[in-house]
């Protein structure tokens, strides 16, 4: 999956998909400092700059809720809605901030460098890069270079689609993976035994990386992986899809929920994340007028995925 708009990530995620295109390598870097310190504040300005073009997000973790780094690509960054931003919050807090030109610069490789570490999800379940050493061993063992996508286990919600391929049984399935990213989804429902797999991506550089993560990581059986580039258009030959996993963002996701309701078997289950809990409401509006029912949910950090059945 291509970096949902709007997500606080931690400090370890934070160049996971700071460039989508190269002509779109600079940055802005705006400060924020809020007092007094608000959690929910910041969740809530980084989704409305998210709405400004705002693509990744760093909080504090030794003082929670007090600051917030936010980036944009240059060309996109505008201090009137910044301002906009700001005036907006429905809370009572003070906040000041900061912009600074960030020139162009490898950014895969400053993540690389100093955020991506190995990382076991529910004990089954190793994800690292080509570079890494002294790997922890687990049954599923993938190897993620992001390049410029999203996807390595380490954000809430990537870990939350993670968990339920890992505690559910998907042999034989048809799976769909929408905003596949970096591809682990779909190289993880592979490995878990589905029959195929459509991972559709709509970034090219993602896409790229996607189609190079199943090689490395599928050999033989990377034709199972059949990888995408597009949008929700991309599915419009897939029926009686058995699993549908779309880890975007709640807009996206109540957008083109009916498309992903159409590919889909009946009694099939749709997964989303991408979003809060605060957010399960208006998605699971969308859902019941795609025809879908919910049937659970879980959370991790206040980050929300949910589970639908096709009536």
């Amino acid at each position: 999956m291509s970096c949902p708009n709007f997500y606080v990530i931690k400090k370890l995620c934070i160049f996971a998909n700071v460039m989508d295109t190269p002509t779109m390598n600079d940055y802005y870097q705006v400060d924020f400092s809020m007092a007094p310190a608000n959690v929910d504040a910041c969740d809530y300005l980084a989704s409305e700059l998210a709405d400004a073009g705002f693509e990744s997000f760093v909080s504090n973790d030794d003082a929670p809720g007090s600051t917030l780094q936010a980036f944009v690509p240059a060309p996109l960054y505008s201090a009137a809605a910044v301002d906009d931003a700001v005036a907006s919050l429905p809370f009572d807090v003070k906040v000041g901030y900061a912009a600074t030109f960030v020139p162009g610069q490898d950014w895969n490789s400053e993540w690389e460098k100093h955020y991506f570490q190995p990382i076991v999800i529910g004990g089954k379940a190793v994800v690292h890069s080509s570079f890494h050493t002294n790997i922890p061993q687990a049954q599923y063992d993938i190897v993620i270079d992001p390049r410029m996508a999203f996807g390595t286990g380490h954000h809430a919600t990537t870990t939350l689609m993670m968990t339920y391929l890992l505690e559910n049984n998907i042999e034989g399935l048809t799976v769909v993976d929408m905003g596949t990213g970096t591809g682990i989804l779909a190289i993880l429902a592979a490995m878990r035994g589905a029959a195929r797999v459509v991972a559709v991506e709509i970034d090219k550089a993602a896409y790229d990386n996607a189609v190079e993560n199943v090689a490395c990581n599928l050999a033989s059986n990377a034709r199972s992986v059949d990888v995408r580039h597009g949008d929700a258009q991309a599915i419009a030959d897939v029926e009686e899809a058995q699993l549908f996993l779309a880890n975007i963002n709640r807009n996206i996701i109540t957008a083109d929920i009916a498309a992903y309701a159409r590919s889909l078997a009946e009694g099939a289950h749709l997964l989303v994340s991408g979003f809060y809990v605060a957010d399960r409401p208006i998605v699971e509006e969308a859902a019941s007028r795609a025809g879908l029912q919910l049937v659970g949910v879980a959370e991790i950090d206040n980050w929300s995925s949910m589970t639908f059945i096709k009536k």
